[in-house]
């Protein structure tokens, strides 16, 4: 099983305070990106969601929390407590936000005590302090008995410099020998449908329960990363809010979320593409696949709620082919059976994962490549176009991740698209590239002398 990321050097600074005082506003600022979904609806951030941010010249990890709010262990609200109190116990330093508009509210006064006594440095922020007026509303957050409170307005960008200068202040000094370039970690995202099991999955790899889960489908708004190292090394994965069809999205802060699952799948390396076994594949899986495919990602098929599945075989044979049958480029995919819940099976996933990378990051030697070519145009020989047989030259590999190779030729832009997709298909299986796209690009030869005039 991987391990946490205990091997991140680096400072945590947590962000705390109750639901809507601007929170993931300050997130993004500190970052330099919209990262963190925002929105005037209360209660958008649901999971603890991290980020790197430079900050005076220090590198920390930033974590942005869920709303702070009294509520029953078992239901949403007290899990989302739950989770944000985990970030709280990890924090080197804790900014607890309030709105200086609102004034200090009960829930303020009463998870300020409670900050109190959790033996962690606390920087005040009183945000939404624009102006004089502002700045004034800031000092009845004295009353809380966190020291002398910072005003700012994360949405405006005022008062950020001094906040930096204070983080840096109250951070455990600097260690004399930092490392200046960090381990660059395997980019991992996890995707699927709404319930499928996703966040169940992250919480599994990472040992603890860091993202809600429950019966409700949708819990996860926003893209959430991780870091954790198995035996090759770290791994960053990101949990994505789940993806349905477009007709039935119809929020302004459900497009986010899904604009956010996107965003993520587009910046990963390898993707887990999650299904709820017992519910076999629709036409999203599918759609989602494709969008995978097409944005030339490595890709594990993870069949989660194994467990809940009678006949493996039969179900596993029929997931896996449809998937074939409807995406060439996912042909020979690695596929791994689990349960999320139980922890069954989920031992085989990273390898996968891992596995994945490899063919991703493949490269094939042009010597090797040129001869199964030649053997290629043997065995099938390019079709005539317009009365003239196409002469394909030669073929070479121009990067990898994923796999990308051009064919030289005269008039190899004619070739039709069944000889390419033998070609690919040759490549995936002489060159053992199963479940990973190839790019097959196509390029003219010149000849120097069909223009010369003639003397």
């Amino acid at each position: 099983m991987a391990e946490k990321n205990s091997s991140i050097r680096r400072p945590v600074v947590v962000i705390a305070g109750r639901p809507n005082v601007g929170k993931s506003t300050l997130f993004n600022r500190l970052v330099g990106r919209r990262q963190a979904i925002v929105s005037d609806e209360p209660g958008v951030t649901r999971d603890r969601k991290e980020g790197e941010a430079l900050v005076r010249g220090r590198h920390i990890r930033l974590i942005d929390t869920a709303g702070l709010e009294e509520a029953a262990p078992e239901t949403l609200f007290g899990r989302m407590r739950s989770s944000s109190e985990q970030g709280v116990a990890q924090a080197d330093l804790v900014v607890f936000c309030i709105d200086a508009r609102a004034g200090i509210t009960p829930i303020d006064a009463h998870f300020a005590s409670w900050l109190r006594k959790q033996n962690r440095p606390v920087l005040l922020v009183a945000n939404k302090a624009e102006g004089k007026a502002g700045t004034e509303a800031a000092l009845e957050a004295y009353s809380l008995g966190l020291g002398t409170p910072l005003a700012l307005s994360a949405e405006h960008g005022e008062g950020l410099a001094d906040l930096m200068s204070e983080i840096v202040a109250r951070l455990p000094k600097e260690e004399d020998k930092e490392e200046s370039e960090q381990e660059s970690p395997l980019r991992l995202a996890i995707v699927g449908r709404p319930n499928a099991g996703k966040s169940t999955l992250l919480n599994s790899l990472l040992g603890e329960e860091r993202m809600i889960t429950g019966p409700e489908a949708g819990l996860t708004r926003d893209a959430v990363s991780a870091f954790i190292r198995d035996d090759e090394g770290l791994i960053e994965i990101v949990d994505t809010a789940g993806m349905r069809k477009r007709s039935r999205v119809d929020k302004g802060l459900e497009r986010m979320s899904v604009s956010a699952s996107i965003e993520a799948l587009k910046m990963a390396e390898i993707v887990i593409l999650v299904l709820d076994a017992t519910r076999g594949v629709d036409e999203q899986d599918l759609q989602i696949a494709r969008l995978i495919e097409r944005e030339g990602r490595g890709c594990v098929l993870a069949l989660n709620k194994w467990d809940a599945v009678e006949n493996h075989q039969k179900v596993r044979t029929a997931i896996t082919d449809r998937i074939e049958s409807s995406l060439a480029q996912m042909r020979g995919i690695s596929v791994v059976p689990f349960s999320a819940l139980t922890g069954a099976g989920l031992h085989r996933l990273l390898p996968a994962v891992r596995k994945v990378s490899q063919i991703w990051n493949a490269r094939v030697g042009t010597s090797d490549l040129n001869r199964w070519f030649e053997e290629a145009l043997e065995r099938h020989q390019p079709p005539l176009v317009d009365g003239r047989r196409l002469k394909l030259r030669y073929i070479t590999q121009v990067k990898s991740r994923p796999p990308t190779f051009i064919i030289f030729g005269t008039r190899v832009e004619k070739l039709p698209d069944s000889y390419k997709r033998y070609l690919i298909n040759g490549i995936r299986e002489t060159f053992h590239l199963p479940g990973t796209p190839i790019r097959l690009q196509l390029r003219g030869t010149r000849n120097p002398f069909a223009n010369q005039d003639q003397k």
